[in-house]
């Protein structure tokens, strides 16, 4: 499926994000909205040595599709061999080549933001992964390193000339991470200039939000990110006002019902991942319950009388702490959900 018939079915987009957007995120996920989903991003050079972590990280089923395959690294030849064994499982609709990434120790590779500093270096990685493989190739960049210089349109003209298929821009610099607001007039400049399609992100908390970058900024898509975390129903709503259609109002067993969900695909999935770790110490159930905090916090936040239950997050070690918790918080709320939610409108 080419990247403009994902555009049409639906230009609200899951963006990649590490510990979160998971398998288990992912297809809880995809009952809510049919854009393009991103994986986590994973490390090229452990794809072609055939690590069982970074391909864990890629780790995908026919029900989440369509996915775009996220991975970074630095050496265009590298890269390129494993976009060529990402093509081969026949599970993703894209690569992306993540060239935005902040953290620390993949800034150190040379690798993610790093590349902002050199965008004829990212044009080479763009050629090199274009040519290796059929799949449409993406690139994923912020609009800048350092807070004041700019050098999104000189990677947008590499990326161009080394013929990707789009590229989403994060509208802040590298070194201001996810402080500050971004800066979507910089990305609709990008759109202005391109001959290709532009996603654009950062910031989005809402579905309203979502909408209004479409409409006012002109780009092709949207990628939803933290605003995501904890509200799947963000996809749904945004796709809905795009259609001019009315949000319905929900009920606190939808919540339920979509935690849930969620915990227990995350708990098949650590089940999986413990088949191939060399130390099995860690309970999958244990696990999942450890990770799933960062997931739960979020879909709780703005429910009332809960502060006991926060104080209680360090302590969970189990599915059935986390169940009982859920059950306890919605049993406390005295107001509707639409109340209690306006903003995720």
């Amino acid at each position: 499926m080419g990247l403009y018939s994902l555009m049409l079915r639906s230009p609200f987009w899951l963006a990649p994000m590490a510990g979160y957007t998971d398998q288990a995120m992912r297809r809880v996920f995809r009952g809510f909205g049919s854009g393009l989903f991103y994986t986590e991003v994973a490390v090229a050079q452990g794809l072609i040595r055939r690590s069982a972590p970074s391909w864990h990280l890629l780790a995908c089923e026919p029900e989440e599709r369509p996915v775009a395959a996220h991975i970074y690294g630095s050496d265009p030849a590298v890269m390129a061999d494993a976009a060529r064994m990402l093509e081969a499982t026949g599970r993703f609709a894209a690569v992306d080549i993540n060239c935005g990434c902040p953290v620390r120790k993949i800034v150190a590779k040379g690798a993610g933001a790093a590349l902002i500093r050199d965008p004829a270096r990212i044009g080479t990685i763009v050629k090199a992964v274009v040519d290796a493989v059929t799949l449409p190739v993406m690139v994923k960049t912020r609009i800048g390193f350092d807070v004041g210089s700019l050098q999104i349109m000189e990677i947008l003209r590499h990326v161009e000339d080394a013929g990707a298929a789009a590229m989403a821009v994060h509208g802040r610099f590298a070194d201001q991470h996810h402080k500050g607001d971004a800066d979507w007039s910089v990305i609709a400049s990008v759109k202005d200039a391109a001959t290709i399609p532009i996603i654009g992100n950062g910031g989005i908390r809402t579905a309203k939000q979502a909408v209004y970058a479409l409409r006012h900024y002109g780009v092709d898509a949207v990628l939803l990110a933290r605003g995501a975390v904890g509200n799947p129903w963000i996809l749904a709503d945004a796709e809905r006002l795009l259609q001019h259609e009315t949000i319905p109002v929900r009920d606190y067993a939808a919540l339920r019902e979509v935690i849930h969900a969620h915990l227990d695909a995350l708990i098949a999935l650590k089940c999986k991942e413990r088949a191939w770790r060399r130390k099995k110490r860690m309970d999958p159930d244990h696990a999942a319950a450890l990770q799933f905090r960062c997931h739960l916090i979020q879909y709780l936040a703005g429910l009332e009388h809960w502060a006991d239950i926060r104080r209680r997050f360090n302590d969970i070690a189990s599915s059935d702490e986390i169940r009982e918790m859920v059950d306890v918080v919605i049993s406390r709320q005295a107001h509707p959900w639409h109340i209690l939610y306006p903003s995720r409108g």
